[in-house]
C-alpha cells in the first residue's frame, strides 16, 4: 500500500530571507524615491538633453550629484532600522553571522536604488532616440554610475549601523551633496577625478578603462567598509581597500589624460551645393537639411558673389580665415530642441551677422556702414525684431526718423538692383567684411 501525503502535509521549503526584504519594507520605497527624483530632474531639463546622445549621457551622469547622496541616506536609514525597532538584541541571536545579516538588510536597498536609477536612464535613452540627428548612444559611463549608486547605499548602511542618531540619514545626504559639489570644482586639483559625480562635458569621452577603474574605486570603498564592520575576520577588508586605493591612485594620476575630445564632434558634415557651403557637427549630421532650408534665403541671393567665406562651420573656437561661424546649435534648449530648429528666421539672421563679421568694431558703427549692413540683412535674412525697432524710430525724434528714412531708402535701392548689379555690389560689400572703416564699404 502506497501512502501519499496530502498537500497540507507536504513540507514547505522556507523562502529565502532576502525575498521579504526585496518585496516588502523600505527597499522598494527607496528605489521608487530614486526613480521619481531622477525622473523629475530629467523631465524638468528635457529641452537641453532630449535629442542628443552626448547630452543625455551628460545629464544622466550629472544627476549623480543628487542620486548618490540620496542612496547613501536611504542606506543609512535602513541601517538604523533595528535600533529604531529595538530589536538589535533579538537580531543578534539569529543563526546567521553578522555579515550575512548585513547583506540581508543592505543588498535589497542597494539593488532597488540602483534599479530606480537604471530604469530612469533606460527611459531617458528611449525618450532621446526618436529625436537624435546623428551620432550614437553613449553608454560608457552608465555601468560605473550604477555601481556608484549601489555602493553609496551599502556604505550608507554601515554609517546607519554605527551612528545611533535618527537625523544621521538626512545629514548624511546633505553632507554628501555638499562634499560632491565642492570636490567638483576645478580648484580642487586632480583629486576631483575621484568624484563619482564629476561634471562631464558633452564634447569629451573617457578612455576605455576609466569607467571600470571608477567602478572599482567606489565598489572597493563600500566593500572595505562592510568587511571592516561585519566580517568575522576584519583584516579581509584590506583586499578591497587595496583595490580601491590602487584605483583611486590611477584616477588621480590619469586625471584629464583619461578624457579626450570626442572625435565625432570634431568632424563636420557638409553640404557643398550652396554658397557658402554649410557644415554642421557630425554629431548632428542629419540636421543638415533643416539648416540648409533655414539658410536658403541667405545662400540663394549669394550665388555667384565673390569674397565670401568658403563655408559656414560648426566647431568650437574661432573660425578659420576662409570660414564663417554657423549659429551655435548647442547648448540644446535654445535654437535646437528635440531635433528641430526652434526659430529658423533668427538662425538665418545670426548667420548673416557672422558673414558681416563686425563684432570686433569698437563703439557705434558709422551710419554708412550700419545702413549697408541693414540693407544686406533685409535682403538676406531680416531681423525678427526689425519692424519693432523701425516703429520705435518712427515714434522718436527727428534724427531717429531721418535715419529710418535713410535705412529704408538703402533697403529699397539694394532690392531694386538687377541680378548682375546686385552681385557686383555684394562682391564689393563682402570684401569689407570685418572692416570698420566707412570709406571701404560701398555706398547705397
Amino acid at each position: 500500500m502506497t501512502l501519499t501525503a496530502t498537500p497540507a502535509e507536504r513540507v514547505r521549503v522556507p523562502a529565502h530571507p532576502l525575498r521579504a526584504e526585496v518585496l516588502r519594507g523600505f527597499a522598494p520605497w527607496a528605489g521608487f524615491a530614486v526613480f521619481l527624483t531622477v525622473g523629475a530632474l530629467l523631465a524638468a531639463t528635457a529641452d537641453r538633453w532630449q535629442g542628443g546622445w552626448a547630452e543625455t549621457r551628460t545629464e544622466l551622469h550629472s544627476v549623480l550629484l543628487i542620486v548618490v547622496p540620496l542612496a547613501a541616506a536611504a542606506g543609512c536609514w535602513q541601517g538604523g532600522r533595528e535600533r529604531r525597532r529595538r530589536t538589535e538584541e533579538l537580531w543578534g541571536t539569529a543563526a546567521r553571522g553578522p555579515l550575512a545579516r548585513f547583506h540581508a538588510s543592505a543588498l535589497p536597498v542597494a539593488a532597488w536604488v540602483t534599479a530606480g536609477y537604471v530604469a530612469v536612464a533606460a527611459g531617458a535613452l528611449l525618450a532621446t532616440w526618436p529625436y537624435v540627428r546623428g551620432d550614437r548612444p553613449y553608454l560608457d559611463l552608465l555601468p560605473a554610475d550604477a555601481v556608484a549608486v549601489g555602493a553609496a547605499a551599502v556604505a550608507g548602511q554601515v554609517v546607519g549601523r554605527l551612528v545611533a542618531w535618527r537625523p544621521a540619514a538626512p545629514l548624511l545626504g546633505v553632507g554628501g551633496y555638499v562634499l560632491l559639489s565642492l570636490s567638483s570644482r576645478g580648484d580642487t586639483g586632480a583629486v576631483r577625478y575621484l568624484n563619482p559625480a564629476l561634471p562631464v562635458p558633452e564634447s569629451v569621452v573617457p578612455v576605455a578603462w576609466q569607467p571600470a577603474v571608477a567602478a572599482v574605486w567606489m565598489a572597493g570603498l563600500a566593500a572595505a567598509a562592510v568587511l571592516a564592520y561585519a566580517a568575522r575576520r576584519r583584516y579581509s577588508a584590506l583586499l578591497p581597500l587595496a583595490a580601491a586605493t590602487a584605483a583611486g591612485a590611477l584616477l588621480v594620476q590619469g586625471g584629464a589624460a583619461w578624457w579626450h575630445t570626442d572625435p565625432v564632434g570634431a568632424r563636420q558634415a557638409c553640404d557643398t551645393s550652396t554658397t557658402p557651403q554649410i557644415c554642421v557637427s557630425a554629431r548632428y549630421g542629419e540636421l543638415l537639411p533643416q539648416v540648409k532650408t533655414a539658410l536658403a534665403g541667405v545662400t540663394g541671393p549669394l550665388d555667384g558673389v565673390r569674397n565670401l567665406p568658403a563655408r559656414f562651420e560648426d566647431r568650437p573656437g574661432a573660425p578659420r580665415p576662409d570660414e564663417a561661424e554657423l549659429p551655435m546649435l548647442t547648448p540644446m534648449g535654445w535654437s535646437f530642441v528635440r531635433g528641430r530648429l526652434t526659430d529658423p528666421e533668427q538662425y538665418a539672421w545670426e548667420a548673416v551677422l557672422a558673414l558681416q563679421n563686425r563684432g570686433g568694431c569698437e563703439g557705434p558703427l558709422d551710419p554708412r556702414v550700419s545702413r549697408a549692413d541693414d540693407a544686406v540683412e533685409n535682403l538676406l535674412a531680416p531681423s525678427p525684431a526689425r519692424e519693432h525697432f523701425d516703429e520705435l524710430d518712427a515714434e522718436g525724434d527727428e534724427s531717429a526718423r531721418a535715419e529710418l528714412r535713410e535705412r529704408r531708402a538703402a533697403r529699397a535701392r539694394l532690392a531694386s538692383m538687377d541680378t548682375g548689379e546686385r552681385r557686383t555690389w555684394l562682391t564689393a560689400y563682402f570684401a569689407t567684411a570685418g572692416d570698420c572703416d566707412p570709406e571701404e564699404v560701398p555706398a547705397l
